[in-house]
């Protein structure tokens, strides 16, 4: 008999375990719980969350409630044996965390107890880490607070943009669930408790942080542009007009020109000056105009913006 399974996630992160879950054979999706859906693009067109789509593509009920700790009676009415979790988006109410006799666990994208919260892959670049990897936990009333389960490590390599290292992760996720749904089911698994002393976070990215200083440092600042590629994606700002970074690299070149400054373009890229060194942009999107390809920028007027400071 086929455990009566609950999974609760949003994002297309999320969709990955979502899909792996369902091919289960000693799991029966019953239900999904996910974030409402959205306004998206500048038309705003309102749009379904990538688990919203499975759901409604594989006839399983689908519940996008507001706010879940007032919201939450249908999900109670499924009542589900076990419940998985992975890029939901919000805190599981007490209610919820009684509900399923198998108990409810959750796939968060950090190797605990480092970087609990809502952006941990993102931070994780930014901070200039060369691992990271995916946990197995209990979920409880605490934010990423659970004892542990399993983790698989997956490496960052120093080029990576979060877009790149999402599918790994996602992989490893995958990977995880797969290795031990079958343990979860019979409860004949091991949980360590985590080591509070090393908690660290990785709160949601403010939009604030969305805007470039190019005198941080070099180095953090790649790190930063990266870890906002493909979302929500850096900027700066040029004669008040924003410029998007879509692809960046650290030349071997150095400088002694402000940080900030345009310089002129080599092979084709948009490069800064940057705390001595330079940094290059291989793909750019100005206020109110489509991605491009620095080359691109600069056949058009790009020439005309070097000299120019970034800020």
């Amino acid at each position: 008999m086929k455990t009566r399974t609950l999974f609760m996630g949003t994002a297309e992160f999320a969709l990955a375990v979502l899909e792996q879950l369902y091919k289960e054979d000693v799991v029966e999706v019953v239900g999904i719980v996910s974030q409402p859906d959205r306004e998206l693009g500048r038309k705003k067109i309102l749009t379904a969350t990538p688990t919203k789509k499975f759901g409604d593509e594989h006839q399983i009920p689908v519940f996008q409630p507001v706010k879940l700790r007032k919201d939450f009676q249908s999900i109670i009415d499924l009542k589900p044996d076990l419940i998985i979790t992975c890029a939901y988006g919000q805190m599981i109410p007490d209610e919820i965390l009684v509900l399923p006799k198998l108990g409810i666990f959750n796939l968060h994208g950090s190797l605990l107890p480092y970087f609990r919260g809502g952006a941990p892959l993102q931070r994780a670049i930014m901070a200039g880490a060369i691992k990271t990897g995916m946990t197995l936990m209990k979920t409880v009333s605490k934010m990423d607070a659970g004892d542990m389960i399993a983790k698989k490590e997956v490496e960052i390599p120093q080029s990576y943009t979060y877009g790149q290292l999402s599918l790994d992760m996602q992989k490893a996720a995958v990977a995880l669930l797969h290795e031990n749904i079958e343990s979860l089911i019979k409860g004949n698994y091991e949980s360590i408790p985590q080591d509070e002393s090393q908690v660290s976070f990785a709160y949601n990215i403010k939009p604030e942080e969305e805007k470039i200083d190019f005198t941080k440092g070099y180095l953090q600042t790649y790190n930063h542009i990266r870890a906002l590629i493909p979302n929500p994606v850096s900027y700066a700002l040029i004669k008040d007009q924003k410029i998007k970074f879509w692809e960046v690299e650290v030349s071997e070149i150095t400088t002694d020109e402000p940080d900030g400054e345009i310089l002129p373009f080599i092979n084709d890229k948009l490069c800064v000056a940057c705390s001595g060194r330079v940094l290059c942009f291989n793909e750019v999107q100005l206020e109110g105009k489509s991605r491009c390809s620095a080359k691109d920028l600069k056949n058009g007027y790009g020439k005309q913006l070097v000299g120019l400071i970034l800020h």
